[in-house]
């Protein structure tokens, strides 16, 4: 993260496990990150490892097209992780709508807002967008190939494509300097995300607890260390 040192560095899901991760390898760098913030999450990793007190907050919700664009010229923004979402599969089946609002306007939101501050001259010179690999769907052949076909179709896959074809829309019709990433699952220390098997795995395993089999063990996914 060392190409980032000097620079401001908005990152947007720093309270999150990955966002956490990333906040303090740029800070590390010499980058000074500004965090976008909505609430507040007590019990994150942003919080207990310090994290926090060496960024700026910028209190603002992701889906104010006002103040973000207030955000981005406030601190002089040159490059932008876009890590905010609502990730969890489950709940995103039950409640699409406020997935769907957090997920795909809050993209729109703030990459209309990157594009409309390079207007007035306050460009920013680079977006990362995180996408999913829940965006390629179902196929036949694995694993992933990047030119995959993205055919999702259940509400959190179909709202990490929308992100991944808005970026993608923003960089070929405005020249915005767009990145997408395609996440598998990640796993590492401070993930408090007890939905998610890994995590939930090693605190019943702490416990003593013998750990919940999700599955009959046939489906595949690829695994990332954080770090």
């Amino acid at each position: 993260m060392s190409a980032q040192a000097g620079s401001s560095v908005l990152v947007t899901g720093a309270q999150g496990f990955v966002g956490s991760w990333l906040a303090e390898r740029l800070l590390d760098g010499g980058a000074g990150v500004v965090a976008l913030r909505r609430d507040v999450e007590p019990e994150s990793r942003f919080r207990s490892e310090g994290i926090e007190d060496r960024c700026i907050v910028a209190q603002a919700d992701l889906t104010d097209y006002e103040a973000v664009v207030r955000v981005l010229n406030e601190h002089a923004v040159t490059t932008v992780f876009h890590l905010a979402a609502q990730t969890i599969v489950s709940t995103a089946n039950r409640s699409p709508l406020s997935t769907f609002d957090t997920n795909i306007r809050g993209t729109y939101v703030l990459l209309e807002a990157c594009r409309a501050v390079g207007v007035v001259g306050n460009a920013v010179e680079a977006v990362v967008v995180a996408s999913s690999d829940k965006a390629y769907g179902s196929h036949d052949e694995l694993p992933y190939r990047e030119d995959f076909a993205l055919q999702p179709r259940f509400p959190y896959d179909v709202s990490k494509a929308c992100t991944d074809m808005l970026a993608r829309s923003y960089a070929y019709t405005y020249d915005l300097p767009v990145a997408v990433t395609r996440m598998a699952n990640i796993y590492g220390g401070g993930d408090v995300n007890w939905s998610r098997i890994v995590p939930d795995t090693a605190r019943a395993l702490a416990r003593g607890d013998r750990p919940v089999i999700r599955s009959d063990g046939t489906p595949e996914r690829d695994y990332l260390y954080v770090d």
